[in-house]
């Protein structure tokens, strides 16, 4: 009764936009490790981690006892007019690990709000609105963000401050150059990129935005080195790549730090948030100092890199540092990857399970061929979580289940989590056969 009370109390006074999971939706009230109990006092394995955010898991002490210590202090907010050390020292380390050279930081409280600022910075540095972004990308809510989303679920108005141009690549499994060996899907993809500068822009373009891994988009991931090569092509108009980390930053991928690091490639923007604060509200960009000083108005940020956030921000970051958690991402990863395609091979309501590291998608379709099947996916959402499993669902089609458990996953966690994927698979294939 306490989850239908809250329910309906939330619908009351909510948008109704505003998106729920479940049938029955649930209110997490506390959490450990990596778990996390409802109000209904059940317990669940957390795959999916608040959308990618909760990245070192829940009651972390390090973490918390940053943050108690920064509470102590009595200042919670003293806005960027005034010095902050610990958002300093916070810039001063996500510089050195940008590997982007001379680079500067600027502090935001979201993904949306970073994407934002990086778009200003890439257009007022180049005096061009055009934009590049990739077909089924999605880069936040906000005006210019939603303007460089290209999926439909996702972005509510056609009005937009840029001028935006799709090119291919980021979604292979419905690609027209799906059946492509990666060399040739990567040539396709850059001479798709060519054409369409050509043909659609007047070529002084800004920036082309991309997730190295598309997160809404369904975690679809490209061929590595395939912003590179791109990257060739925008460098010989003089066109800026921004590295949208928003979701793919902080060793998640497990092979890389960085997820365009498997690209071969160093952005001169790059723009993140989520995992970060693990669950504190921060993001932000870094970029070349000339390119983060080219604005000539004033600007602040009243939130946005606020003690309390940088505090529990830098205990993140150093948690992940000092645990290696991006090895542990890399060795679960793998493991939970090879039983999903095993799974796969068994049940053909699963068309495609892709990923790095602990950023995996499965992907639903009709079975006997590659339509997508959002019900099938909307039921494995319910099996998993009757069975004490939390994991995310998206993609262009809402058809692909996305899991994205806290990197400090046991690999006892995730044989549980394996086990409860695999049967809800079964039960789901057999409800969608019948």
């Amino acid at each position: 009764m306490a989850h239908a009370d809250l329910l309906a109390r939330h619908r009351a006074v909510m948008p109704r936009w505003l998106a729920l999971f479940y049938d029955e939706p649930i209110e997490i009230t506390s959490g450990h490790g990596r778990r996390v109990t409802d109000g209904a006092g059940r317990t669940y394995l957390d795959f999916f981690g608040g959308i990618l955010t909760n990245a070192v898991g829940y009651d972390i002490p390090e973490i918390s006892d940053a943050v108690r210590a920064q509470v102590d202090t009595g200042i919670f907010h003293t806005s960027t007019l005034y010095l902050i050390r610990q958002q300093v020292e916070l810039a001063e380390r996500i510089a050195e690990l940008s590997g982007i050279p001379d680079a500067k930081v600027f502090f935001t409280c979201s993904g949306t709000e970073a994407n934002e600022a990086a778009l200003l910075l890439a257009t007022q540095y180049r005096r061009s609105n055009q934009v590049l972004a990739l077909r089924n990308s999605y880069h936040g809510r906000a005006f210019a963000t939603m303007g460089v989303t290209g999926n439909r679920g996702w972005s509510a108005s056609s009005l937009t401050p840029v001028n935006v141009s799709y090119v291919h690549g980021g979604y292979r499994y419905r690609s027209p150059f799906r059946d492509y060996s990666d060399a040739d899907y990567i040539r396709a993809c850059v001479a798709d990129l060519r054409d369409v500068i050509t043909t659609t822009t007047a070529g002084d373009v800004a920036c082309l935005i991309a997730e190295p891994i598309q997160g809404v988009g369904g975690f679809a991931v490209p061929p590595d080195g395939l912003f590179g090569a791109m990257k060739e092509v925008l460098d010989s108009y003089g066109i800026l790549l921004v590295a949208d980390e928003v979701q793919t930053g902080w060793g998640r991928t497990g092979e890389h730090f960085w997820g365009m690091q498997a690209h071969d490639v160093v952005p001169d923007v790059m723009t993140f948030a989520k995992g970060l604060g693990n669950g504190l509200a921060i993001g932000g960009v870094v970029a070349r100092a000339d390119i983060m000083d080219c604005l000539t108005a004033n600007s602040i940020s009243t939130f946005g890199g606020n003690p309390v956030s940088t505090a529990g921000a830098r205990a993140t970051l150093e948690y992940i540092l000092d645990h290696d958690l991006q090895a542990n991402a890399a060795k679960l990863g793998a493991k939970l990857l090879a039983g999903l395609r095993a799974a796969q091979q068994r049940h053909d309501v699963v068309g495609d399970v892709r990923g790095k590291g602990l950023m995996i998608g499965v992907e639903l379709v009709r079975p006997g061929g590659t339509d997508p099947d959002p019900r099938a996916a909307s039921l494995l959402l319910e099996e998993t979580r009757s069975r004490g499993l939390l994991v995310g669902k998206g993609g262009l089609h809402g058809n692909v289940i996305r899991l994205a458990p806290p990197m400090t996953l046991t690999e006892e966690e995730a044989d549980e989590g394996l086990e409860v994927l695999t049967a809800s698979i079964a039960a789901v294939q057999a409800e969608v056969s019948r």
